[in-house]
Formats: C-alpha cells, sequence, structure tokens
C-alpha cells in the first residue's frame, strides 16, 4: 500500500485522536503501513493501554541517523465554528482544512511518507520516525516513548527535528513548562463565623495572588541575552483553571486550580518548585494556625524542558543545510524538542504550516508549505542515500 504524502494526511486527520481520547487506531494504521514497506514498528502503550507512541527504523542498523518526531493527539474542536467538516480534509483556495492538518498531522503524513520512500530507494544513514500521544496536555506521552527507544536498542540518531509548524523555518529554542495541581484543603463554617475556619478560596487567592506579583517582578527585571528573544522575555506564571466552594454563605472546604510555569531557557525548574514550595508552606502555616487539619498539595503533573540553542549541533547544520536557511528563531511554546534534548539528542524544529492556524477553528496548511515539507523530506532522503 502506496500512499502519496496527501492521502497520508487525509486519512492521519480522519481519525478524531483528540487527546481526552484515544490514539490506537492512528497507531495501528501507522504501523500496517509502514509494514508494507518492511519496516518493523515498536508500540510503547500507556500505562493503561487506552494510547500508545510508535518508533520505527529503516536503513542500515547503525548510530548515526535521523529521528522524524511528532505527535498525534489534536485539541478539540468543541464550541468552534467549522466551515466543513473538520475530521475530512478539505481543499479550499490553496489551503488544507481539517484538525491536525497544521498541529501537526501534516508533517506527520509527511514523515511517514518519508520513511516508505527511504525503504524503497534504500539509505545509507538510518531514517527514524517517532510518533506520541498527549503532546497536547503537557507533552506527557513523549518520555516514555524516548526512554523506550534509549533503553531497547534503538540505533541511536544524531539529529532529531520536530516538525511543529514552523514555516519551515528553523527553530533552535523554547521555553520550557511545568504544571502542578494545587488542591487548597479549607475548613467549613457558616461565612458569619469566617474567623474560626478556613476558606480554600480564599487562601487559594493569596497564591494566585503571589503569582501576579512575581509575573510583575519577572517583567520588570533586565532579561539575559537569550530570554530578550523571547516574548514575553521573561518566565511567566498562569492559572487557567479554578473551582472550588458549595455555597455563598460557607467557607469553602476545597479549591483546586493548575498553575503552570512558562520558563525561559537556562532558568532552573527545581529553584522555581523551591519557590513555590516555600509560598505554599507559608500560607499552609497560616491556615494550620487556625485549624490545623488544613493544608495545600501541590502535584507537579507535567515538564516540559527547554530547548536550548546548541552550538555548532548537529540537528541545526542539517536543517540549515536542507532548507537553505542561515537565520533562526525561538518560540514561547513548548514542544518535545526539549525532552528529546533533554536524553541527548540534537533536536530542532522546522516543520510546515503557521502556529498561528493551530488550535483555531478552520485549522489548515497551506499547499505550498505542505509541498515545501514534501520536499524537504525528499531532500533528506538523497542526502542520507549518499
Amino acid at each position: 500500500m502506496t500512499l502519496t504524502a496527501t492521502q497520508l494526511m487525509d486519512r492521519l486527520v480522519a481519525f478524531p485522536t483528540i487527546s481526552r481520547d484515544s490514539n490506537l487506531e492512528l497507531i495501528d494504521f501507522a504501523k500496517l503501513y509502514l509494514a508494507g514497506f518492511g519496516i518493523d514498528s515498536t508500540i510503547v502503550p500507556n500505562d493503561d493501554g487506552t494510547k500508545a507512541a510508535l518508533y520505527a527504523h529503516t536503513g542500515p542498523a547503525v548510530d548515526g541517523g535521523v529521528v522524524l518526531s511528532g505527535h498525534t493527539d489534536v485539541v478539540p474542536v468543541d464550541g468552534q465554528a467549522w466551515d466543513s467538516d473538520p475530521f475530512t480534509v478539505s481543499e479550499r483556495d490553496g489551503r488544507l482544512y481539517g484538525r491536525g492538518t497544521c498541529d501537526m498531522k501534516g508533517f506527520d503524513a509527511l514523515a511517514l511518507w518519508a520513511m516508505g520512500q527511504a525503504a524503497m530507494r534504500g539509505i545509507k544513514r538510518p531514517l527514524q520516525i517517532a510518533l506520541s500521544y498527549d503532546e497536547e496536555v503537557g507533552c506527557t506521552g513523549a518520555p516514555p516513548m524516548i526512554d523506550h527507544m534509549v533503553s531497547h536498542g534503538l540505533p541511536r540518531a544524531d539529529c532529531v527535528i520536530v516538525g511543529e509548524p514552523s514555516m519551515m523555518k528553523i527553530v533552535t529554542s523554547h521555553k520550557g513548562a511545568v504544571g502542578y495541581r494545587i488542591h487548597v484543603r479549607g475548613f467549613e463554617v457558616h461565612s458569619s463565623l469566617a474567623p474560626t475556619g478556613v476558606s480554600a478560596i480564599m487562601m487559594a487567592a493569596k497564591l494566585i495572588d503571589w503569582a501576579n506579583q512575581v509575573n510583575a517582578e519577572n517583567a520588570a527585571a533586565t532579561p539575559s541575552e537569550l530570554a530578550a528573544q523571547f516574548f514575553p522575555p521573561y518566565t511567566t506564571l498562569h492559572v487557567g483553571t479554578i473551582s472550588g466552594g458549595t455555597a455563598n454563605n460557607i467557607t469553602a472546604r476545597d479549591c483546586r486550580f493548575v498553575l503552570d510555569f512558562r520558563l525561559v531557557p537556562g532558568e532552573d525548574i527545581a529553584v522555581w518548585d523551591a519557590r513555590l514550595r516555600a509560598k505554599i508552606a507559608g500560607i499552609e502555616a497560616e491556615m494550620q494556625a487556625i485549624r490545623p487539619e488544613t493544608g495545600i498539595s501541590a502535584e507537579k503533573f507535567f515538564h516540559v524542558p527547554s530547548l536550548v540553542p546548541e552550538t555548532g549541533g548537529s540537528a541545526e547544520n542539517l536543517v540549515r543545510h536542507l532548507t537553505g536557511e542561515n537565520a533562526s528563531s525561538v518560540v514561547s511554546y513548548g514542544t518535545e524538542a526539549g525532552q528529546f534534548q533533554d536524553r541527548g539528542y540534537s533536536a530542532v524544529i522546522c516543520g510546515p504550516g503557521d502556529i498561528a492556524q493551530a488550535h483555531q477553528p478552520n485549522e489548515y496548511v497551506s499547499t505550498d508549505q505542505f509541498a515545501q515539507g514534501q520536499a524537504f523530506m525528499t531532500r533528506l532522503i538523497d542526502l542520507l542515500a549518499k
């Protein structure tokens, strides 16, 4: 079964792999497609078996190859006004519309196409593909996949190209991210007797206000040379969801929210973790002075390392050779590139499409960008075949 790159994207988009749902049908398809070229795949399931990552290798069983890395999950379409079925690719006015065409099933399709082409052509340096899950909810699916790649003897690649949409430009650095699930446990009393209880909501507000204060302090500080390349040029703290309380006249027993940090490269997450936990300890002591059974827990549930520019990095040099680009850029969002780099791989970001289209209704990748991505893959195969 040989499909064109566009046909592969059609097939991948048709799988509604929203992060809250399974991606197993897509992974099964990818495995079957690669097997048609004699390529064996390794499946790395999650703990409950509802999702899986896949990696595969073609070419000689030697080190020094290239990994094409992409995620298979997409964000929801709930509440978005689409002009066409989001899970059917529709071409209009030089654009390929569909959920994931840009972020990032377009690149996944090109990577699968390249693997098949490389296997048919024969290459002297290996080509590998790595497809993850749950990137959109904290890049939690890639680390076990990368660990498996390293621990199970996959020939070590020199370069990892993460195909997030960059308009086929070279991205050499991005911010890191870490997220905490915060649970504030208060003590209920009638609000007329508020000083004898502990409102979990009002104590949570103190921690959230601390986040606002830290953001203001960071914004006022002079950024490092590397941080100055980002927007904003500093580490940010953010609370996106919050819930708690049962009635307006009862001090809230519980309050839960998610606090995340977006760290500029070069800053140590351990330092920020210590600052957060010191602030929590101070608020908790205030709470427990009133009711000892109260408290605050902070569960770290994702960590995405920053991508740090590499001096003379092999991945950057490779992509420069393939694209002819001399410039490079940085992005404020996190990707799996930092996770590969954290495990010792040289990594860079380069993929078709504009990140501004990601997560939007009527998401699209232009036909020109997709064609540029396919030309990039062809040049890569030519290079590996020399």
